[in-house]
């Protein structure tokens, strides 16, 4: 990516944050961000609803509030009827109105494999735009959803699991971040960081805030929501491959006690999907968050850890 010095320029891809921030007057800036990806699920509406939530969920992680969408589609028109993409559309649209957002239009391109996604704009005040890079030692970490919808999906397609054995995690996937988003706002300013949990799995995730802000982390895996069934599927190893590349890529920055069970340690890394916030709150101001979290009625409202002085970037899990 160019090196870009522009001061309009509050946040770009350097900080790995989950959105770009542009400054547009004094006291509004645009968020943006794109995603899409392939089917996770078999029911069209609901891969068009996750993908949607999915990405309006990086403008709620930067503190922002959604404004408008483009669609992104790739689609086979000689295998798959277009009554099918309708419904994939369909999905998308619900979720849009449902964050009080438009669908002003997209881009569609002739493709092997159905991708949709979106481009979700957003805005928010310059000043209270929420980081990756601002996260202090002390803080707690709070996480707003379960994890395991990678574990759970990849089941789904090796016949492993049901259509109502993911269901929970199509409900959690459906879900958007807007409730938490709210709850952030409700602590008065004790929210230092945040992101939400997508593709590099929680404790990739961490590891990118732990960087940006120079800072290490303690885990207690005891306290991370995880979706019903996704222990037992992950020890009969529907393990997606991006959760393998997430732990190589990770293994050496974290360190597990013994007593962590393998499938635990599996699921810290499971690539997720439209996944909850991780959220660095003021110690002092953790239980207003989950007060606050717990009255939005957000899927997960868990203090899994801390954050600490020592090497940025390294976990502990215990």
């Amino acid at each position: 990516m160019p090196h870009l010095t522009d001061p309009r320029i509050l946040v770009d891809a350097s900080t790995r944050d989950d959105a770009a921030v542009y400054q547009l007057t004094p006291d509004r800036a645009i968020v943006a961000t794109v995603d899409f990806f392939t089917p996770i699920v078999d029911d069209a509406y609901d891969f068009g609803r996750i993908a949607a939530a999915n990405a309006f969920s990086d403008v709620y992680a930067m503190g922002g509030t959604p404004l408008l969408a483009l669609n992104l589609v790739g689609w086979p028109r000689d295998t798959l009827p277009y009554e099918l993409l309708g419904e994939v559309l369909r999905g998308g649209a619900d979720i849009a109105k449902e964050a009080g957002a438009f669908v002003l239009g997209g881009h569609s391109v002739d493709d092997p494999e159905p991708k949709y996604g979106m481009v979700a704009i957003g805005e928010v005040h310059p000043n209270r735009i929420v980081t990756l890079a601002r996260a202090r030692a002390g803080d707690a970490l709070v996480l707003t959803k379960p994890i395991g919808t990678g574990i759970l999906s990849t089941a789904l397609k090796r016949d492993l699991a049901t259509a109502a054995d993911i269901a929970p995690a199509v409900k959690s996937m459906t879900t958007l971040n807007a409730g938490a988003a709210r709850a952030m706002r409700a602590t008065g300013g004790g929210v230092h960081a945040a992101t939400d949990v997508t593709g590099f799995g929680l404790l990739g995730h961490l590891h990118n805030m732990l960087t940006a802000s120079g800072v290490s982390a303690e885990i207690d895996a005891a306290a991370v929501p995880l979706l019903p069934k996704a222990v037992e599927l992950a020890e009969r190893g529907a393990i997606p491959g991006g959760t393998k590349r997430n732990r190589e890529a990770l293994s050496p920055q974290v360190t597990f006690a013994p007593a962590v069970a393998e499938a635990i340690r599996v699921l810290l890394f499971d690539a997720q999907t439209s996944g909850g916030l991780l959220i660095a709150v003021d110690n002092d101001r953790a239980n207003t968050l989950l007060g606050a979290l717990e009255r939005e009625g957000t899927p997960a409202a868990a203090r899994i850890g801390r954050l600490t002085r020592g090497v940025p970037g390294a976990i502990t899990v215990s």
